[in-house]
């Protein structure tokens, strides 16, 4: 297609088809751009069981392949969340370090309405920056205030401190606003929710509209029963299956029946076809050790991988599951995800990823993916949950942690292949 405007540049009017020619560019860069869609949260610790704040990124992106890596590069060593094809980690999509600072965000699309600034999509360069230098929301403050402009950004970044700081920021080129979640008036359930618009941007331009919509409806329905928590966040928010446009949970449908049709439509569901993984990363207490601060990774598709648990006071050595392996250019966890997640969108042509083979993901015969893998996680949950009763009152030796790992991971591979 380029090389048929260039052709026509060639031949035809320059000034013209040089018009022409960025207004095409504009329209695919918005098609390709839109992919880079999330559906992300954060919870104060005034409004959790245990007090410990919550972010979660629920990522879309054209980019399937991701690993969990650990860096070193910055003041605070940081765990963050890469592509596997970026193999010098330029770009971090979310992490924490080891002061206790978390970071994600989502795309936001109508922020830098008609600003003609070339510089775009700096949003994992400046995320890495933030967990490189930052050990809490002033410290972020004072980078967004000093960051050189235009910041070549458009997207709603949720930070998170070790001191029970917890917020939005919506950024785009030249300023920036707080949404602080801590604030009653601002957040009067104790949580506020991003897709892929910003409230300080233009009203019309709301993209991710009913991922929002399902994701209003499933927070409130948890508040009420105070069952905003990690567990929660993982297995039903991760997996939700709602459609609010048609009121019908997928998941509970399929689950206790037989509907006529194995495929679902599945594009508007928070999990989707360009769903690529997903982070909830857990806070301490401002008396516990920061680098204790809990990260959930489920990498890969979300209803087709396991959650493993990750923390700044093991080191490097995180589990050989979730990191980059040279054999098969990516973490392993997400390449077995990917392999089960070809089950679940298995037709075979250029429009096939709108349709969910939903019943290979729950049945009543409780035999879907979902329903292998929850067990498991909840066995992960109740053993981690265990040790951090202790490791947070007295932190382990980080070897007691790679044992933990080793342990976890071991039991992973052994889900996968068995």
């Amino acid at each position: 297609m380029t090389a048929l405007f260039y052709y026509l540049y060639q031949k035809f009017n320059p000034n013209y088809m040089k018009k022409i020619f960025l207004i095409f560019t504009l329209f695919f860069s918005i098609l390709c751009n839109y992919n880079k869609a999330c559906t992300t949260a954060v919870i104060s610790g005034n409004y959790t069981a245990d007090g410990r704040s919550i972010i979660w990124k629920h990522r879309d992106s054209d980019e399937h392949k991701n690993s969990m890596r650990y860096f070193t590069d910055g003041i605070y060593p940081y765990i963050g969340l890469v592509n596997s094809t970026d193999i010098k980690g330029e770009n971090v999509w979310a992490g924490t370090n080891s002061a206790g600072f978390a970071i994600m965000n989502s795309a936001s699309y109508n922020v830098n309405i008609g600003d003609t600034t070339p510089l775009k999509d700096q949003e994992g360069i400046f995320m890495k920056l933030a967990l490189q230098t930052c050990a809490s929301l002033e410290d972020f403050e004072q980078l967004l205030e000093t960051y050189p402009k235009p910041r070549g950004i458009a997207a709603n970044f949720g930070v998170m401190d070790a001191k029970g700081g917890i917020a939005f920021y919506e950024v785009d080129n030249w300023k920036w606003t707080k949404f602080d979640a801590n604030n009653p008036q601002i957040a009067p359930n104790g949580y506020i929710i991003r897709t892929n618009y910003s409230e300080t941007g233009v009203n019309a331009e709301k993209r991710g509209a009913i991922r929002r919509q399902t994701a209003e409806k499933i927070f409130s329905e948890a508040a009420k029963k105070n069952k905003l928590n990690y567990r929660t966040v993982i297995q039903k928010f991760s997996r939700c299956f709602y459609h609010p446009v048609f009121g019908i949970d997928y998941r509970k449908k399929y689950e206790t029946s037989r509907p006529e049709t194995e495929f679902v439509a599945s594009d508007d569901f928070i999990t989707r076809h360009s769903s690529v993984s997903a982070l909830v990363i857990q806070s301490v207490k401002p008396e516990e050790f920061p680098d204790m601060t809990t990260i959930w990774a489920l990498i890969g598709y979300p209803a087709t991988t396991v959650a493993m648990p990750l923390w700044l006071h093991g080191n490097e050595n995180i589990p050989k599951i979730l990191q980059y392996d040279a054999r098969v250019k990516n973490s392993p966890l997400n390449e077995y995800a990917l392999e089960w997640k070809k089950a679940c969108y298995p037709i075979n042509n250029p429009e096939g990823y709108h349709y969910l083979k939903m019943n290979q993901l729950v049945n009543p015969e409780k035999t879907g993916y979902i329903q292998r893998i929850e067990p498991l996680e909840k066995e992960i949950f109740m053993l981690t949950d265990e040790k951090l009763a202790v490791w947070r009152k007295t932190p382990p030796h980080a070897s007691e942690i790679e044992k933990y790992y080793d342990h976890l991971n071991k039991k992973v591979y052994n889900f996968y292949r068995y």
